[in-house]
């Protein structure tokens, strides 16, 4: 592309970029949007050194013109983007580009890459959080991802509300807090558990938490206690039926006088499970596997298209464009996108709009600039973007909702009940294309601009059965019949 595009002068032509998802995974009501602050790391660093032009110009990739045109390749245009820790929905532009199409086509591996892993590993850690109720998520899956991804997983699950990671690049890279416990190798070194414990605890202390089921979990708890006393930090299960392992360990703990003993579960929990343990005598979780993979969502299915370009002399205004690909329809325009709240502080839609907002009371504009003329000005440390998260979660009804309280759930036990039988029921998730003025239509709200009349609200799995809408008023779609 960048080669023909230089040959016929429509190189130089300004454009704008759009990163959004056409869908959100099945069963799930919004996204979290994380790596941004990677993003601007990577494009600082974004250029092409002797080795990659020579291996373009061997390989027949590029020709003269490509190649000096990336010898000198340095981003020089604008980006916008919605700020890290926020929520999405299909169709909202998280990531807007502007610059000339050569400079700007050039990033489309370099953004998606980025942002599809971490919004991924984002989203399913905000459901991780919410399914865990307040007690507190070590990351823990770096050895089920590639090196790099543990690092960046470590990092969203932070923005997206864990605690801590288990992985020390990140704590040393980003400033996320680290955390750990001792794997089963340890006390099988020893030739006994009684030696490995009194060998960790003389090296760490009786605040470290000791893992308890490498042979019988009763067993090792009365040793780890009978060696602390009732000041041991915490005893951690990794395998069994962890809530009647839980309430044993509980009990057998108050029994030893150890009351203040936490107890920590791990071993392949996703959100479903965690919700499930939400009675359980438990003080904390180690997810690994589910979340450095997503929870079954390894992508945040993010695309990167051209939605705005100028006319041939540049002075026009951006003209809209959009493919019209069946399933994959586009929707042209440089947009802007606001959310609103009611009284209460609730957010109740989100309207994207094809100019710049003039926020009302109760909106807030979702697109912050991140770099202007080349030049990074929106980079946070990523303590930002979760205190950021932690203000933008609101407890509504008796849960705590996603990234920006969108949604309500009456029952958080429902959590536990989620399985492919409901994941064909329906709900509405209010994303608005254009603005005021507001009609009525059904369940769903339209709103009118010129000619257009676009839905406000778009459909998006829901798994629980008691999720409703905090806008417009409650809607419940009826269950699906069952087969005979």
């Amino acid at each position: 592309m960048l080669r023909a595009a230089l040959h016929s002068g429509a190189a130089h032509r300004r454009a704008v970029f759009e990163v959004f998802a056409r869908h959100l995974p099945n069963g799930r009501r919004y996204g979290v949007v994380a790596g941004t602050g990677r993003l601007l790391d990577a494009l600082a660093e974004f250029r092409f050194g002797a080795g990659e032009l020579e291996f373009l110009r061997a390989a027949g990739v590029a020709d003269d013109a490509t190649l000096a045109f990336l010898a000198q390749y340095a981003f020089s245009g604008d980006i916008w983007g919605y700020a890290e820790g926020d929520c999405y929905f299909p169709g909202s532009p998280i990531l807007v580009v502007e610059g000339t199409f050569a400079e700007a086509v050039l990033l489309e591996t370099l953004a998606l890459s980025i942002l599809n892993h971490d919004c991924a590993i984002a989203s399913a850690a905000s459901r991780m959080v919410t399914a865990a109720g307040g007690r507190p998520l070590i990351e823990m899956g770096s050895r089920r991802t590639h090196e790099r991804s543990a690092v960046a997983s470590a990092r969203a699950a932070y923005i997206a509300g864990f605690a801590a990671t288990s992985n020390l690049r990140a704590g040393f890279d980003y400033g996320v807090p680290t955390s750990g416990t001792s794997a089963h190798a340890f006390t099988l070194l020893y030739d006994d558990e009684r030696q490995a414990f009194a060998a960790q605890l003389a090296a760490l202390g009786t605040g470290t938490t000791l893992l308890a089921d490498t042979y019988d979990v009763q067993a090792a708890v009365r040793t780890a206690v009978e060696l602390t006393g009732p000041d041991l930090g915490a005893v951690r299960i990794d395998s069994g039926d962890l809530a009647v392992v839980a309430r044993q360990v509980r009990a057998l703990l108050d029994s030893l006088g150890a009351v203040k003993t936490r107890i920590v579960l791990t071993g392949d929990l996703d959100e479903y499970s965690i919700a499930a343990l939400a009675a359980a005598p438990v003080d904390g979780y180690g997810v690994g596997t589910s979340l450095v993979t997503g929870s079954g969502a390894p992508t945040a299915a993010l695309v990167y298209k051209l939605v705005a370009r100028a006319d041939d002399t540049g002075a026009g205004p951006w003209l809209p464009v959009a493919k019209r690909s069946v399933g994959k329809p586009g929707r042209g325009g440089r947009k802007w996108a606001v959310r609103q709240a009611d009284a209460g502080g609730t957010a109740v839609a989100e309207l994207i709009g094809d100019r710049p907002p003039e926020p009302a009371p109760g909106e807030r504009v979702l697109l912050r600039q991140l770099v202007r003329g080349g030049q990074t000005v929106g980079a946070e440390p990523v303590e930002e973007p979760k205190l950021f998260f932690r203000r933008k979660r609101r407890m509504v009804g008796n849960v705590v909702c996603g990234a920006n309280e969108i949604v309500e759930c009456q029952n958080r036990a429902a959590m536990a009940r989620m399985d492919e039988k409901r994941r064909d029921r329906k709900v509405l998730v209010p994303v608005s294309f254009s603005r005021a003025p507001v009609g009525r239509v059904g369940h769903a709200r339209i709103v009118h601009r010129g000619s257009e009349t676009l839905p406000l609200c778009r459909l998006a799995s829901c798994t629980l059965p008691s999720w409703r809408l905090a806008c417009a008023r409650p809607f419940h779609m009826p269950p699906r019949p069952r087969a005979c």
